[in-house]
């Protein structure tokens, strides 16, 4: 495995990560537990963070002048950073929600 592939298999994982910890956060905000919800929301940001590192990486080394391959690997990475995006932002507003119903 090269490095260009080392890279997109890190933001495929620590997207993937990110996107599950956002879940569990919900699931821990469904269930009352806003702090270990919080938790997996901080959680979720750093892994995210993680998969953007790499994301930026690639595209600092396009810049650079190097080959970026676009198959099916690097659509597959792109697509998992994005629903991990989504899926944070989204827990985040579930977690608010329920944070709410809980102080009534």
């Amino acid at each position: 495995m090269d490095e260009q592939e080392q890279t997109i298999i890190n933001l495929i994982v620590n997207a993937g990560s990110a996107r599950s910890s956002a879940i569990e956060a919900i699931q821990y905000a469904k269930a009352g537990d806003l702090e270990k919800a919080e938790e997996s929301i901080n959680a979720a940001k750093e892994s995210v963070n993680e998969a953007h590192h790499a994301q930026t990486e690639m595209i600092q080394a396009e810049i650079r002048g190097e080959k970026t391959p676009l198959n099916l690997l690097m659509v597959h990475a792109q697509d998992h950073l994005m629903c991990a995006l989504v899926v944070i932002d989204l827990a985040q507003e579930f977690v608010a929600i329920w944070q709410k119903i809980y102080e009534k």
